[in-house]
């Protein structure tokens, strides 16, 4: 076997048997042999494992023939080596990937700029701007705002589907999983309790006397802390890259995205989802656990 290919349904889908054959036949006019489907969950994801083709190839095969179906099917492919698919590390990004805000620009909604400042997010995501340059404009508007803010802010934050499922899942199988952050800890250390992380990394907004300075602590955080932190828990836990794991939706995951066994893009920014060697369009965090080959009954709901 060189290659698992892994097809991974919307929730709202249903992946049927037609389907992954189509994904199946679409393989061995390559050249691919031995091409076997394996259920992973009934109706939610299955594995094409081959011989004969690169992953990159069968990847390739398997998005052209489902893209030519009569009805667009909201299924995503994830191809890769079959050794080392469970991973012993993962390295999350936060917002828009474990919760589904991002807290900067909802603190911005007490200061009357959250669009303007949800603007400059956006593009700091997408990579048209400087990552740090990006943070220090938008922090530096929310000068004057109460600390106390941040409570109330905290209950506007929702999780991910499948972020506990997903967390639970590797702990309960001996991985390690950490939290690593363009934003703040005051946000990080509460998600890190809420999902189960073993740890988490972010910025520090700077607070005097209980009112925020506009300010960000040095040094920020950013792509390259990223990519640091990501080597550096592989390092402290003799975990070879192969076996580690990176998520996350913007321009600063990136080069953990690409460092990692397996990084994938997760409903990310169109810059970010081009470059990223594996993403997910479709379905929720659960697919990063399919990808693994884990089953449907292996999930722990969290």
């Amino acid at each position: 076997m060189s290659a698992v290919v892994t097809l991974i349904a919307a929730t709202s889908f249903a992946l049927d048997e037609q389907t992954a054959q189509t994904a199946r036949a679409a393989l061995g006019p390559l050249g691919a042999d031995s091409v076997t489907l394996d259920w992973l969950a009934p109706g939610r994801a299955c594995d094409i494992a081959l011989r004969g083709l690169v992953p990159e190839q069968a990847e390739a095969a398997v998005r052209r023939a489902l893209g030519e179906l009569p009805v667009p099917v909201p299924v995503d492919v994830i191809a890769q080596a079959p050794a080392n698919r469970k991973k012993r590390l993962l390295v999350a990004d936060m917002e828009s990937t474990i919760i589904q805000q991002e807290m900067l620009d909802e603190l911005g909604d007490y200061v009357g700029l959250k669009q303007h400042i949800a603007d400059i997010t956006a593009r700091a995501m997408n990579g048209e701007i400087d990552f740090k340059g990006a943070v220090r404009e938008r922090v530096a508007l929310l000068k004057g705002l109460k600390e106390s803010v941040i409570d109330e802010v905290w209950q506007r934050a929702t999780l991910m589907p499948g972020a506990k499922a997903l967390v639970a899942t590797m702990r309960t199988n001996g991985a390690t999983c950490v939290l690593v952050s363009g934003g703040f800890r005051c946000f990080t250390e509460r998600v890190r309790s809420w999902v189960g992380f073993d740890d988490d990394r972010g910025n520090v907004l700077e607070v005097v006397d209980g009112t925020m300075t506009g300010a960000v602590v040095e040094p920020i955080l950013d792509k390259d802390s990223k990519l640091e932190a990501l080597l550096a828990y592989a390092g402290e836990r003799r975990v070879p890259t192969p076996e580690t794991m990176a998520v996350g939706d913007g321009a600063n995951d990136l080069p953990m995205l690409l460092a990692a066994g397996l990084g994938v893009a997760y409903h990310a920014k169109p810059t970010v989802a081009a470059q990223a060697r594996a993403r997910v369009d479709h379905s929720d965090l659960t697919a990063l656990l399919y990808a693994q080959g884990y089953r449907a009954g292996e999930i722990v709901e969290g």
